[in-house]
């Protein structure tokens, strides 16, 4: 296929994570439903990874739809400094109910902190983390996450992510970060506890200096290429952290929401961390909403009358009704539909199984709704080979974006097993033909 030149992109829009000479052009998109993107030249794509992994339900659906429409004629924006409204306060008490405390003392998470998005809720809890320890201890000035990591793109953020292309231009304004090994497995691994022993280790070692936190993306990295790790070598991590005194900080932003087959990775891998990042799927795709979930051990450092103790941190659009809004008619239908997120795995594996067949496939894993398997030959997210798979899936109508050299699928809950089924057939095609 003829690769679209440069003179066919918009005259105007600067598009995310591309440029015109490197790539096909973004395609214009009229509507979509379901699972379903409807282009300007009428073609019909699936949408096999919920458009950034945020389109929860299905695009248009219609309960999330008119929960916006029917706020949007009530309250559509305040400012959330001075103000306080319903929808807010229903999803404060919705969110904070599904993390209790353990039953051996575990915290639970009582209190919502609103932003605009995944980098941004990741902000909040690294600053919330920052300044408990500000007040408490001054020598705990570490922090320590994952190889491979990716945490959004905002300065804390992108210092907490892998380092490599995509932040060298701005190293010099990073601040530092220690790193332990993340050990990602996959079907027939057969070297993972050795790996896991190894990552221990290094974690070990790091805390003995001072920490103020950790921070993990709990069972599954999403941009680190899909770097699955087994929930006992999570629970080891928290045991360490614990004994250290640090805290601990999960990144939920691309697991949360049924996204791991429970509606947290954290429930899944039996973690209680003390601050979790949500966004994404919160509001079921709709709109821009972040969220950091904290103990009230922690909220409670924040409480007095020294100006000091504020946390002064805040967004223009922070609790947004309308998103707010979303997220609660969100939230009906992962109660009402569990099973639409609990069947997922079961419907992957067979088809992964035999997909994992083909001479390309290398190292398939499978978590909830998402599979993910690599392709033999150079790894790294700027090769080549994902663009040509794209083109491949593409010309059959289903839409992926692979990262480099790592495929996957992570469709919209409102998948049929058919339509499922139809996704691993183009790929099998696809993979045939490179």
């Amino acid at each position: 296929m003829a690769e679209p030149q440069a003179s066919n992109w918009h005259p105007h829009l600067w598009h995310p994570f591309n440029q015109p000479g490197r790539g096909p052009a973004p395609l214009a998109v009229r509507r979509g439903q379901g699972i379903w993107l409807e282009l300007e030249d009428g073609r019909r794509l699936i949408d096999g990874i919920s458009s950034w992994w945020v389109t929860l339900h299905g695009h248009g659906e219609p309960r999330v739809a008119a929960a916006i429409a029917a706020q949007a004629l009530n309250l559509e924006q305040v400012i959330f400094a001075n103000f306080s409204h319903r929808p807010a306060a229903v999803l404060a008490e919705r969110l904070c109910a599904l993390w209790p405390a353990g039953a051996k003392g575990e915290p639970g998470l009582n209190r919502l902190f609103f932003s605009d998005n995944g980098s941004t809720a990741v902000e909040v809890a690294l600053k919330i983390a920052w300044q408990h320890w500000q007040r408490l201890d001054r020598q705990r000035r570490q922090i320590i996450a994952f190889d491979g990591a990716y945490h959004g793109d905002t300065f804390g953020a992108m210092a907490l992510g892998a380092r490599g292309l995509f932040s060298a231009p701005f190293e010099p304004l990073l601040f530092a970060v220690a790193r332990a090994p993340w050990p990602s497995t996959w079907w027939a691994d057969e070297s993972i506890e050795q790996r896991e022993a190894a990552a221990l280790a290094v974690l070990e070692q790091l805390l003995q200096t001072p920490t103020a936190a950790v921070i993990l993306e709990p069972l599954l990295q999403g941009a680190g290429g899909m770097a699955l790790v087994r929930p006992a070598f999570l629970q080891a991590v928290q045991a360490r952290v614990r004994a250290a005194g640090a805290l601990l900080i999960a990144d939920e932003v691309m697991t949360g929401f049924g996204r791991s087959g429970k509606l947290f990775a954290c429930q899944q891998a039996g973690l209680y961390p003390d601050l979790v990042a949500l966004s994404k799927g919160l509001t079921g795709g709709f709109l821009p909403m972040g969220g950091t979930l904290a103990t009230e051990a922690l909220y409670q450092g924040f409480v007095g009358p020294e100006a000091e103790r504020t946390f002064f941190h805040g967004h223009s659009f922070t609790a947004n009704p309308l998103g707010c809004a979303a997220a609660n008619a969100s939230l009906d239908l992962l109660e009402e539909f569990p099973e639409r997120y609990q069947r997922l795995e079961g419907w992957h594996r067979p088809l992964l199984e035999r997909l994992a067949q083909q001479p390309l496939v290398l190292k398939p894993r499978l978590l909830g709704s998402v599979a993910a398997f690599e392709l033999q030959g150079p790894s790294g997210y700027l090769q080549a080979i994902g663009l040509e798979l794209q083109r491949h899936c593409l010309a059959r109508g289903l839409f992926l974006r692979p990262l480099g050299s790592v495929v996957y699928l992570m469709p919209p809950l409102c998948i049929s097993a058919a339509e499922l089924g139809r996704c691993y057939q183009v790929l099998e095609q696809a993979l045939a033909e490179l």
